[in-house]
């Protein structure tokens, strides 16, 4: 059967205005896709997510629910993605395809667990696909089904305008039409406009061909007019809502209602045609107004998801990225850029997929540089673990070493190239620096226990006051310069005091001296080259000799508290052990320096 479509819908202004009005549907349209793919599944975990798909298989509604499905399916991949980089596994997603309908993994790491998930996720994908496939083909078919019976109406509708009939069995058949017409359902989109017009054409030829019974055709007009005025109401209301697209989408559907009512009469044509054109005016202008807010929405979020992207990519460019902190720094950035861009919310449909798949790569990018540093950095501890564990045998060997000199050069040199060795694996770090300092501290506690009496300083303070004593009780002549010798010699000999007692322990000695012997300091001078002179007679050494290497063993003592100083520093257990060798620094210091002035004064006596 073949109907005749009559496009020109200018015999009703109802009819041409009608079809006018509702010309926001496509844009409703994408605005309810981008808001459905804003559902927010992006907290779920993998195993939430694949039950929510569950879920949606047995719902009733689960073909109404397709963009649900679709933004599930995308937040699944989204995490999937993130937690295969985190696991570190190499495959990449295949998500379902023509080509790969099962979207299954190939690479090494299929036996991986995220696999498992990944494979039950798609199968309940597409059992979904397929039913949704079934469901729409089911639903084109119907959809022509019911363009084939609306034209079958019209066919019946437009032979009953030709007929010339008596009202009483022509009005009854035009009922019976339009509510055969009003119980078939949904045609094709592309098809409704153009079969609704010509309907709508061939209802007001009947109205205004068939010559009825004037009170019959006015009760029509009046029923007509009392459903225009409900949607007029309705309409009415929908405009005072403030949930802009709920009213949109109830006002297609008033609009699809008006045009299965005929005309009303005359008089009232233009008047509830234009309360209801007022009414869906102040709707149009409010989703005009919500899709403009919208747009500017969605701009101002790819703004921020444009600067987000790049922030990323600023960080990709850094060439100077060495060490494991600078690496869990950067990471931490990362983290609050991405927390950052969770907040922010979608961009236009357009844009949003590809802003985001920016903003993956380049977190992918630095994730894999990561990768990379910390495989090498693994292979680098492991060859720092073997070089520690070669000192510590080193140290173990000669920790018993009673040769002081020459092990502690040892053992400081065993220090220099632990402190110069990289990282070793976190589990094993603390327990290789208890094992090589355990050997350092047994060889220097052992030294110090056979540290030599002339370094003893609160030794030589203890010497050196019993001297100053017996200085002051001794009762023999003043002018023995033999005597005074003597105890010049002896207060030579004794060695160096804390510096903070020098003076004053110097001081004691000299006025004692000049007590007891009063030409002490005109002839300490002569006294002491002559006391050299005699130390030269009586061995190979001369005074400046002992002094000399006295001070070059003293200068070894400090760098062997310095270099122990920052060796031991790594540890929080040393504290005393620092301090002790601190004070003793400072002490050597103030030596070597009286050491130095010693020198000085015996070569200008030389001279």
């Amino acid at each position: 059967m073949s109907t005749e479509i009559i496009p020109d819908a200018s015999i009703n202004p109802e009819v041409a205005q009608t079809s006018d009005v509702v010309s926001g549907t496509e844009e409703i349209a994408v605005v309810e896709e981008e808001l459905a793919a804003a559902v927010n599944f992006s907290e779920k975990s993998l195993a939430e997510l694949t039950l929510l798909l569950k879920d949606l298989l047995v719902n009733p509604d689960k073909m109404k629910l397709n963009k649900e499905a679709e933004a599930i399916k995308s937040a699944f991949y989204k995490r999937l993605s993130k937690e295969k980089v985190e696991a570190g596994l190499a495959f990449e997603i295949e998500e379902p395809s023509e080509e790969n309908p099962q979207g299954m993994e190939t690479g090494d790491d299929a036996g991986h667990p995220l696999v498992a998930i990944e494979k039950g996720f798609k199968e309940f994908y597409n059992q979904y696909k397929k039913e949704r496939a079934e469901y729409n083909r089911q639903m084109e078919t119907e959809r022509e089904e019911n363009l084939a019976k609306k034209e079958a109406v019209i066919e019946d509708l437009k032979n009953l305008v030709d007929k010339q009939e008596d009202v009483n069995a022509t009005f009854p058949a035009f009922r019976d039409i339009q509510a055969r017409w009003r119980e078939i359902g949904r045609v094709p989109e592309n098809k409704f406009r153009d079969i609704n017009d010509t309907y709508q054409f061939y209802v007001e030829q009947f109205y205004d061909k068939v010559q009825i019974n004037r009170e019959m055709r006015d009760l029509d007009f009046k029923k007509n007019l009392e459903a225009k005025e409900n949607f007029c109401a309705a309409a009415e209301k929908l405009a005072e809502s403030d949930n802009v697209l709920d009213a949109f989408r109830e006002l297609q559907k008033l609009h699809e209602q008006w045009k299965e009512y005929g005309p009303v009469a005359k008089e009232f044509r233009e008047p509830i045609w234009d309360r209801f054109k007022a009414a869906t005016s102040i709707i149009n202008k409010k989703y005009q107004a919500y899709f403009e807010e919208q747009k500017e929405k969605y701009a101002g979020n790819l703004e921020k998801k444009t600067r987000l992207c790049e922030k990323v990519e600023e960080i990709l460019t850094r060439d100077e990225i060495k060490t494991s902190n600078e690496w869990n720094s950067l990471s931490k950035d990362i983290e609050d850029i991405q927390k950052e861009w969770k907040g922010i919310g979608y961009a236009s449909k357009k844009e949003n997929q590809k802003i985001y798949e920016r903003f993956r790569a380049a977190c992918d990018r630095f994730y894999e540089r990561k990768r990379a540093f910390y495989n090498e950095f693994k292979e680098s501890m492991n060859e720092n673990m073997e070089k520690k564990l070669a000192l510590i045998e080193q140290a173990e060997v000669l920790k018993t070493s009673t040769e002081w000199k020459k092990a502690t050069d040892q053992f400081i040199n065993l220090q220099k190239q632990w402190k110069e060795i990289g990282a070793v694996p976190r589990k094993k770090s603390e327990q290789l620096w208890k094992r090589f300092r355990a050997a350092c501290d047994e060889f220097f506690a052992e030294r110090e226990k056979n540290v030599k009496p002339e370094n003893d300083f609160y030794g030589n303070l203890k010497a050196k006051k019993a001297l100053i004593e017996e200085i002051k009780s001794y009762d023999g002549e003043s002018s023995d310069r033999e005597a005074c010798q003597a105890f010049v010699e002896r207060w030579q000999n004794i060695g160096f005091v804390p510096f903070k007692e020098k003076d004053k322990i110097a001081e004691a000695y000299k006025e004692a001296m000049k007590e007891k012997f009063p030409e002490f300091s005109s002839r300490s001078s002569r006294g002491t080259r002559s006391n050299a002179r005699n130390n030269a007679s009586r061995g190979p050494r001369t005074e400046k000799d002992r002094l000399m290497q006295k001070y070059s063993k003293l200068q070894q003592d400090i760098d062997t508290y310095e270099n122990n100083i920052g060796f031991f520093a790594a540890s929080k257990s040393s504290e005393a052990l620092i301090a002790q060798m601190t004070e003793r620094i400072e002490a050597a210091k103030v030596e070597l320096k009286s050491l130095e002035n010693q020198i000085r004064e015996i070569e200008k006596n030389e001279e």
